[in-house]
C-alpha cells in the first residue's frame, strides 16, 4: 500500500511531464510503422524534454540499430525500447547513506532559490516517517530569515534543532549540532547550510570548514552531501551540479519543484553528466511531497496516459 501511494505521488507529481512526453510520443509513434523520420523526429523530442543531447543522439541510435535490424518494427514498440534505455541510463535506486554508528550526517547544499530549506525540511518528514530520530542544524546564518524559517518546520514536524543567531559563524552551528547529535544519541544530523554559487569563493571556503568541522566531531562525516536542484531551471541544474561535485564532493541529488516543469526528462542529463544519483524528488508543496527515487516507476510516470 505504501509503495502504491509512493507510485501515485510520482505520477501526479510528474502529471506536467507526462503530457508532455508521453502524450507527444504517443502522438507520434502509436498505430504508426517506424521509420528513419519517425526517429529523427523521437530524437528531437528527447532534446526537447531535457534529456540532454549526449543521451537523446545515444538512445536514437541505438533506437536506429535496432529499427535496422527489424528488432523494433513499430512505433509502439519504440515507445518501449525509449523506456527501457531510459530506465538503464539512470541506474538503481539508491537511498541516503547510512553510517555504521550514530548520527548519520546529511550536509544539504544548493544555491539561493532552488527550495533548499524546504528540502531539508521535507528530508527531516521522510527520515521522521521511517522511524529514525532527526536533529537539524540550522547552518544557514546568512540569508535574513533562514533559521526563523528552519525553526518553524523544526516546530511544526516535532524535530529538534540547533540554531546560532543570524551572521553567526555557520561551522560553529556545525560544531554545537554535532556535539548535541552525540550526546543525544539521534539517527540523522541534518544540515542546512546557505545557499552560495560556485563562483563565491568565500562562502564555498566556509562550506569545507563546516565539512571539517563535522569529519572532526563524527568519524566519515559528512555521510551524504545532498545538492538540491530546482527541476524547473533545466539545463542550469546541470552546469550546477557538475560546479557542486568539483567543489564538495556530492553524493546525491535532491530534484526539487518536479511537479513545476514538463521537462522531467532532466533527471536523465544530471545522472550523464555528474554519475550522481538522484536520490530524492519533490513532487509538491508541503513535506509529504518528497519521494525516494527509483528510476523504474519514475520513468513509466513520465510516459503515462
Amino acid at each position: 500500500m505504501i509503495f502504491r501511494a509512493a507510485v501515485d505521488a510520482i505520477r501526479r507529481g510528474l502529471r506536467k511531464t507526462a503530457e508532455a512526453i508521453g502524450a507527444g510520443f504517443r502522438s507520434v509513434l502509436h498505430g504508426r510503422t517506424l521509420s528513419e523520420e519517425l526517429i529523427d523526429e523521437v530524437e528531437r523530442r528527447l532534446v526537447s524534454a531535457d534529456v540532454g543531447v549526449r543521451a537523446a543522439r545515444e538512445i536514437s541510435a541505438e533506437l536506429r540499430a535496432e529499427f535496422r535490424s527489424g528488432r523494433v518494427p513499430r512505433g509502439e514498440d519504440a515507445v518501449e525500447f525509449l523506456k527501457s534505455r531510459l530506465k538503464d541510463r539512470l541506474g538503481g535506486a539508491r537511498g541516503i547513506a547510512t553510517a555504521p554508528g550514530r548520527p548519520t550526517v546529511v550536509l544539504v547544499v544548493g544555491i539561493n532559490g532552488a527550495g533548499k530549506t524546504t528540502s531539508v525540511a521535507k528530508i527531516a518528514k521522510s527520515l521522521r516517517d521511517e522511524g529514525r530520530t532527526v536533529l537539524l542544524a540550522a547552518a544557514d546564518t546568512f540569508r535574513a530569515g533562514a533559521v526563523a524559517q528552519l525553526e518553524t518546520w523544526s516546530r511544526r514536524l516535532g524535530v529538534d534543532i540547533v540554531k546560532g543567531a543570524q551572521g553567526a559563524d555557520p561551522a560553529a552551528v556545525a560544531f554545537d549540532a554535532a556535539d548535541a547529535a552525540i550526546a543525544r544519541g539521534v539517527d540523522v544530523l541534518l544540515v542546512d547550510t546557505a545557499g552560495r554559487l560556485h563562483t563565491q569563493e568565500n562562502l564555498m571556503r566556509q562550506l569545507t570548514k563546516i565539512r571539517n568541522v563535522l569529519a572532526k566531531k563524527i568519524p566519515g562525516a559528512p555521510h551524504e552531501t545532498l545538492l538540491v536542484l530546482d527541476a524547473t531551471s533545466g539545463q542550469t541544474a546541470v552546469a550546477q551540479a557538475q560546479a557542486f561535485k568539483a567543489a564538495c564532493d556530492v553524493t546525491g541529488i535532491f530534484l526539487a519543484k518536479l511537479d513545476g516543469t514538463a521537462k522531467g526528462g532532466i533527471v536523465v542529463a544530471i545522472r550523464d553528466a555528474v554519475d550522481v544519483p538522484v536520490k530524492l524528488v519533490g513532487v509538491g508543496e508541503t513535506p509529504e511531497d518528497v519521494q525516494p527515487f527509483e528510476p523504474g516507476p519514475f520513468v513509466e510516470a513520465m510516459f503515462a496516459e
